[in-house]
């Protein structure tokens, strides 16, 4: 059984994705905790269900490094085999990529290596992308950089919204990072042969 923490900043509707997933009969995988950066709304999910969930806040520290170990501290807790950031709108620090990776994945509602950072979906509507999407990628030293896991795609509408286009993308972003989890708990996805990691 693989063993994740999922971290997230907002609503949680992929950790719900993957608790809904995680509580099928023969789903290879558990959320064994929820971490957070803020007060997340998303953690309410995990306390109905009685997961053991934890919160780092970067202000509560002197600087991101400081923040990283304690964040690392309280997932060693849970002694995962996958970390994923589901919706986490934080950067991780290094020291947290290096210790984790790579055993850590994200989402990002863009095709890869098109449009990486914080105004995904804004930037491909600004560009006149006709065509978008979800990745899932193994999280390393850059912003959106790491491997990619799988993707999906989804066609931009004529006059479509930020707003509009985004929900479009999470109705493909959920079962995509659903079928990933279970494919790396089955050993479909090797994550350490999806590039040059050290051993």
């Amino acid at each position: 059984m693989l063993r994740i923490v999922v971290l997230i900043s907002g609503g949680g509707s992929n950790l719900l994705a993957l608790l809904e997933a995680t509580a099928t009969p023969g789903f290879p995988a558990e959320i064994v905790a929820v971490g957070s950066d803020t007060d997340a709304a998303g953690l309410a999910y995990a306390r109905e269900r009685g997961i053991p969930h934890f919160t780092v806040r970067p202000a509560d520290f002197a600087d991101r490094p400081a923040w990283g170990e304690a964040l690392l501290a309280e997932i060693g807790a849970h002694t995962p085999d996958l970390v994923v950031s589901a919706g986490l709108m934080r950067i991780l620090p290094p020291n947290v990529v290096s210790a984790l990776s790579p055993h850590l994945i994200n989402t990002h509602p863009a095709l890869l290596p098109l449009y990486p950072g914080a105004h995904a979906v804004r930037d491909a509507l600004a560009a006149g992308a006709t065509r978008t999407g979800v990745t899932v990628h193994v999280i390393d030293a850059g912003v959106d950089t790491g491997p990619t896991i799988r993707q999906a795609a989804v066609d931009v509408r004529p006059g479509e919204s930020e707003a509009e286009l985004h929900e479009r993308i999470k109705t493909l972003e959920r079962p995509l990072l659903v079928d990933v989890v279970r494919d790396i708990a089955t050993q479909k996805i090797i994550l350490e042969e999806l590039n040059e990691w050290p051993s």
